[in-house]
């Protein structure tokens, strides 16, 4: 999907993060508390957050008299309130009639509300209601939500048209992800909107729909106080928005890279790039993108301005596939972690996964025998155990056999672990039996698995026992820092690599290609330091 450059690239006054807005796109936290007073305190809570306007829904609400509650809320507001009585008919709460509902909105509007919120299903009567009345401030946002699914380009089209039909000051479009390709529809229809607009996809596939609408255009996007506490699926928190993705600094020209995964939510990669691209200057916004199908992904969002993609589980594998050119390396591992698109829509594999990792390793051993600097690794000749026959454990074996070491693959399935050691030349075990295997003293182990991965931390690919048979011990896991595997490695006397150095060190690569630039290493260190 091209999409076009449709916003003319003006300056908006400053907004909070530094430096001068890129885009008009406003930021609306949602209130949904249940007494008055404390959706008094929530709006203040979002001015000093940095919310441009407040979405009060007064559905939330445990008791609710329009005629005292609404001048309390509207007059002395410190923003801008867009009042939403959202019924249970449309995912909100509100159980009663339309009258009653109608009556309450028609009395925000004489009051002077910033915007009200009305359903497409009684716009139209709503507008009927509301007929003669006095209202010169509030806009009406006239809204749709589809909770099983996004609709098709054409679908969404006439439905934004139906919307603007009702006389709407504002579209708002509301649908569900089942996939991150859907987004690309909303997109294309936000692109093209002669009308503000608001196109959001909810659910965790959506989310990049709540960040590069300030790309695309968007009218606003919805950012809430506390994590966990949303008004829909997959809403961002307002930190996260002004701090994670500097979105007053996401303009029409942002370049977008990002990390594609099945998890992904684990990843620091967001807060890791975003802040160094943040800190030198580089107009770019590095987005979670929890992805499927990765062809399918691929295909669909094929504009250059979508220029760079770090790839982890599962789809390394897929990614040599995928590209039209793949870097040699990354071909003999089988496996691609970095994805550039050229300007010519061209994209190129790398695989970065194992410098990082092997030079996390080196770097551990050096540090064991107090820096012999040697120009042979401290890899040749040691017996490496990889655990896990994936795209990081290919990379993790052909990285410590291209150092002269011997490589055993230990996998759930033997027949994936024979597969890759007789790939590279190397033995084959399976997972169950190593705990019994110590052929020699002083091994390495690397354990490329997700065992142990946040939230399930009390895992770990093999028992404590049998740890005092390696001198040092590697876990890619990198949440948390110390998984149970590196914990009890340390206590039977082994060094520890955390899987932070891996991480570091593929990230350098990837800055590496996505910028042309040196990678900020000092920075990068920082930024995770206080991770």
């Amino acid at each position: 999907m091209d999409i076009p450059n449709v916003l003319a690239p003006s300056q908006f006054s400053a907004g909070e993060g530094g430096g001068m807005r890129k885009n008009p796109t406003l930021i609306c936290a949602p209130v949904m508390a249940d007494s008055v007073d404390k959706m008094h305190l929530d709006v203040s809570k979002a001015k000093a957050s940095g919310a441009d306007l407040v979405e009060i829904r007064l559905d939330s609400l445990k008791t609710f008299n329009p005629s005292s509650h609404l001048p309390a809320l509207i007059n002395n507001r410190p923003l801008p309130l867009l009042f939403t009585y959202r019924p249970n008919w449309e995912g909100g709460m509100y159980e009663g009639d339309d009258n009653t509902r109608f009556h309450a909105l028609r009395l925000a509007m004489e009051l002077g509300a910033d915007y009200i919120d009305i359903e497409l299903k009684v716009a139209n009567q709503f507008y009927d209601f509301i007929r003669g009345t006095a209202y010169d401030k509030t806009k009406v946002i006239v809204s749709s939500h589809n909770y099983q699914q996004t609709p098709s380009v054409e679908d969404l089209g006439d439905l934004a048209a139906r919307i603007q039909a009702t006389g709407a000051d504002i579209v708002k479009i509301a649908t569900t992800a089942l996939e991150i390709t859907d987004v690309a529809r909303m997109f294309q229809i936000m692109v093209h909107s002669q009308v503000p607009f608001i196109g959001l996809v909810m659910g965790d596939r959506g989310l990049i729909s709540r960040i590069l609408c300030a790309k695309f255009g968007g009218y606003l996007t919805f950012g809430t106080l506390e994590s966990g506490v949303v008004s829909a699926p997959g809403q961002p928190t307002l930190k996260d928005l002004l701090h994670l993705y500097n979105l007053r600094q996401v303009g029409p020209d942002t370049k977008v890279f990002g990390i594609i995964g099945k998890p992904v939510g684990h990843s620091k990669s967001p807060t890791l790039f975003n802040e160094a691209f943040k800190s030198l200057g580089i107009n770019g916004v590095y987005v979670f993108l929890l992805v499927d199908d990765l062809a399918k992904f691929l295909s669909t969002y094929s504009s250059t301005d979508f220029v760079g993609f770090s790839v982890t589980i599962p789809h390394k594998e897929a990614a040599v596939t995928c590209c039209d050119e793949v870097d040699p390396v990354a071909k003999s591992i089988g496996a691609v972690n970095c994805i550039i698109r050229r300007p010519d829509g061209k994209l190129i594999g790398y695989n970065t996964d194992y410098v990082g990792a092997i030079s996390a390793i080196e770097d551990g051993l050096r540090a064991k025998q107090n820096g012999s600097g040697t120009v042979v690794s401290p890899l040749a000749g040691k017996l490496f155990v990889v655990i896990g026959a994936g795209g990081a454990g290919k990379a993790l074996a052909y990285g410590a056999k291209e150092k002269g070491a011997r490589v055993v693959i230990a996998n759930r399935t033997y027949e994936r672990a024979r597969e890759l050691a007789d790939l590279i030349g190397g033995d084959a075990l399976a997972l169950a039996d190593l705990d019994n295997y110590h052929p020699e003293d002083g091994m390495i182990l690397a354990n490329t698995t997700s065992i142990g991965m946040q939230p399930k931390v009390d895992e770990t690919p093999v028992s404590k026992h049998a740890l005092k048979y390696y001198s040092l011990v590697f876990d890619a896991v990198y949440t948390p820092k110390m998984t149970r595997l590196l914990t009890e490695a340390e206590e039977s006397g082994a060094t520890v690599v955390t899987g932070l150095e891996m991480f570091l060190g593929q990230a350098y690569g990837q800055f590496e290609k996505y910028t042309g630039m040196p990678a900020p290493k000092q920075l990068f260190k920082k930024i995770m330091e206080n991770y």
